[in-house]
């Protein structure tokens, strides 16, 4: 097994969640190379296209995977894992919020605000004048 593999413990986990296919419709490929290949290509950043062989065909993946956020298979797996995990008092629930400020350049800062912007600081700007 590769680092980018999913072991045998998280695979069940991640298993008895997986859908099932109804109908008549011709049976999936192995579930769990496709959710392999999916977390290699997002692992990577690469494209769909150069997803490696060993986990199927890069345009099978993308269906599947692209099935599944419409159905919402990856928001029920995300949900579960969670669930399971803070039981299990293994998630640390702290948030970060970032306050990033986008400063002006000195020059633009003393233009006149007579495009855009709220009535009130058009008023401030010509009253300033």
């Amino acid at each position: 097994m590769t680092r980018h593999e999913i072991s045998d413990e998280m695979w069940a986990v991640l298993e008895p969640l997986m859908p099932v296919p109804t109908g008549r419709s011709r049976p999936w490929a192995d579930h769990r190379l496709a959710v392999e290949g999916v977390a290699w290509k997002y692992h990577t950043g690469a494209s769909w296209r150069d997803v490696p062989e060993r986990f199927g065909k890069w345009n099978s993946i993308y269906k599947r995977f692209n099935r599944w956020a419409e159905d919402g298979t990856w928001e029920k797996l995300l949900a579960e894992v969670q669930k399971q995990a803070d039981e299990a008092g293994k998630t640390d629930w702290v948030v970060s919020i970032d306050s990033t400020i986008a400063r002006v350049h000195q020059h633009g800062a003393t233009l006149a605000r007579d495009t855009g912007g709220s009535v009130e600081s058009q008023e401030s700007v010509v009253r300033a004048a």
